[in-house]
């Protein structure tokens, strides 16, 4: 420890984060910072996500000290980058931390980070280094990672793979540290609190039925995409009578309009609003395997040892599929359905896989904090990641 001497005053880091899966992967950095002496840990939302970023903060008992309210009804990228950059440009101006602390690759991530380059305060990136090599795939989030990348001082990656694609892309090993993904951390502490469904949703399952766990929404999929979805969704409810499809849909109108057509009249498909974090971590514990386009859940559903079917092209998270517990399906439907039904009928299939968890050991948010108290020349060890 180099912590003989006395602090003047802690370290003061700023979080900012604006959606709900950024609330997720902060809220356990955010607790161990400020169970830490050495720092202080302010939050600032954007509100990009609006209600479904408060029910995250209140689950992991997080009061914002800012929101910026960014958040109106068909609100375009460009809306969230100029609100976001104005409002929060005050907020730094005034508060001068000492860091400013962001996570992961949305849209809040890239924009907190500039603003944070623009007012001459470090800027120190969680998750940081997945890359798909594709800019435009993901949509924004390959060049909203690429360009925080950029602008920090910081690197705090999930993955060796992430650490190393940082490495090719010139940023020097010692500002590089392997922490783990903190949305295993946000899981583990979620289950333990044994979560139980909606009453409604947790009556129509009850009869022990097996279900699918089914999520899309990505930018990129708008449309027909995302309509080609729906009709794989539908053909399978009809090839598996016996199954449930359970769908919680993305709030955005945008999603609902793609999908919904096309499974209406069919009883085993169960369509639900976006679940709160513990329910859906609930419905991921419980579930047969997992369809998704989803970033997060690619990271979840290996912890809990469930089969993962991605609905896309790429992935900057190829690390379960090297440990055979996902695989890339792509948005064409006659694949998506074939893909799921050779998982549901072969001998055993759909059936839990070995947890492997090469995203994390629930101890994200302790390395977080070894690896801030080491940058700002507080400690001099960092027990690093490895899967």
């Amino acid at each position: 420890m180099a912590t003989d001497m006395p602090l003047v005053r802690p370290i003061s880091v700023l979080a900012v984060y604006g959606t709900r899966p950024e609330a997720i992967k902060m809220a356990p950095l955010v607790r161990a910072l400020r169970a830490d002496p050495r720092f202080t840990a302010d939050v600032v939302v954007t509100g990009q996500h609006g209600e479904m970023l408060d029910g995250v903060n209140r689950l992991f008992g997080i009061e914002p000290d800012v929101n910026l309210r960014i958040h109106s009804p068909g609100q375009t990228l460009t809306d969230i980058t100029t609100r976001t950059l104005a409002r929060l440009g005050e907020v730094l101006a005034e508060r001068r931390p000492d860091a400013v602390l962001v996570q992961g690759d949305t849209s809040t991530t890239f924009v907190a980070a500039l603003a944070a380059t623009y007012a001459g305060i470090p800027v120190i990136h969680a998750e940081a280094g997945l890359r798909t090599g594709e800019l435009l795939n993901p949509f924004p989030e390959e060049a909203n990672r690429r360009l925080t990348t950029r602008l920090s001082s910081l690197h705090l990656t999930p993955t060796a793979t992430a650490r190393d694609n940082l490495l090719r892309e010139g940023v020097e090993a010692r500002d590089i540290v392997v922490t783990g993904n903190s949305v295993i951390d946000a899981l583990l502490q979620t289950l333990d609190t044994a979560p139980r469904l909606d009453p409604a949703l947790e009556a129509r399952l009850s009869e022990g039925r097996p279900f699918v766990l089914v999520t899309a929404h990505r930018r990129e999929s708008w449309g027909e995409p995302l309509r080609r979805i729906g009709r794989a969704i539908a053909r399978l409810a009809e090839l598996f009578p016996d199954h449930y499809l359970v769908c919680p849909l993305h709030a955005n109108p945008l999603v609902r309009a793609s999908i919904e057509p096309a499974v209406a009249g069919h009883d085993n498909v169960v369509l639900t609003a976006p679940q709160p974090y513990p329910q859906f971590c609930a419905l991921l514990s419980r579930c047969r395997l997992v369809l998704t386009d989803s970033g997060g859940v690619q990271e979840e559903a290996p912890a809990l040892g469930k089969p993962v079917l991605v609905m896309r092209d790429t992935t900057e998270r190829p690390e379960a599929v090297a440990a055979g517990t996902a695989v890339l399906i792509g948005t064409q439907e006659n694949a998506i359905v074939d893909a799921v039904s050779r998982l549901l009928t072969a001998e055993g299939g759909g059936a839990e896989t070995r947890p492997i968890n090469p995203y994390g050991d629930g101890h994200a948010a302790e390395r977080t904090v070894q690896a801030i108290a080491r940058h700002f020349g507080l400690d001099d060890h960092v027990d690093e990641f490895a899967a």
